[in-house]
């Protein structure tokens, strides 16, 4: 009983993390309905994206303990010791990434500000570092975990985290119009690519 809650509380707190993110990433849409109030309403969004992003984390962990009864084996077929160095060296690139788009970004990782500017350093090569680090960063914890479940299920954060790098591109291209597009062009999306001129 514990395992079916635990699974469906995931569930839940992985969709309600795309949901809120997506209305977090919106404040330039948002501020055209309400306001300069939208930025505030939008660190809202964000901060309830990162809370049900951390409790399926712990779903994570409680999954290890409590396993669904399905016909997929519990562990991998491997020590432990194999899943932890899968997962460091998961972890290394995008661990980086997602260090690096945070220490760039500021404080806008968490609250949203309409007089931020555009980003340097990283993003000058990617758009999306948080993204792209943060993502592979459940099979981390799969990997840590040893489940196989868990690394399936993390296929789920794909597009997840593509529909929410879409939905900021969409807003940012209203906040500064054609000095986004230009980034655009000139930056990967998920993959680093150098400046073209």
């Amino acid at each position: 009983m514990i395992a079916w809650i635990n699974f469906i509380i995931l569930v839940a707190a992985t969709f309600l993390c795309l949901f809120y993110y997506v209305k977090s990433a919106g404040p330039a849409t948002l501020e055209k309905k309400i306001g300069p109030d939208a930025y505030r309403k939008c660190t809202q969004y964000r901060i309830a994206a990162s809370i049900f992003m951390t409790v399926a984390g712990i779903n994570y962990v409680v999954y290890a303990f409590y396993p669904l009864p399905i016909s997929l084996p519990q562990t991998f077929p491997w020590p432990w010791w194999v899943s932890a160095v899968i997962a460091l060296i998961i972890t290394i690139p995008s661990g980086y990434l997602f260090w690096r788009g945070m220490k760039d970004a500021g404080e806008e990782t968490m609250a949203v500000k309409k007089e931020h500017t555009l980003y340097g350093g990283i993003y000058q090569k990617i758009r999306h570092p948080q993204a792209a680090g943060e993502v592979v960063l459940w099979w981390t914890f799969a990997f840590l975990l040893n489940s196989p479940f868990l690394a399936l299920y993390s296929f789920i954060w794909l597009p997840i985290f593509y529909a929410m790098c879409l939905a900021e591109e969409k807003d940012l291209v209203i906040r500064y119009g054609e000095a986004y597009r230009d980034y655009q062009k000139r930056t990967g999306f998920l993959i680093p690519r150098g400046n073209r001129n």
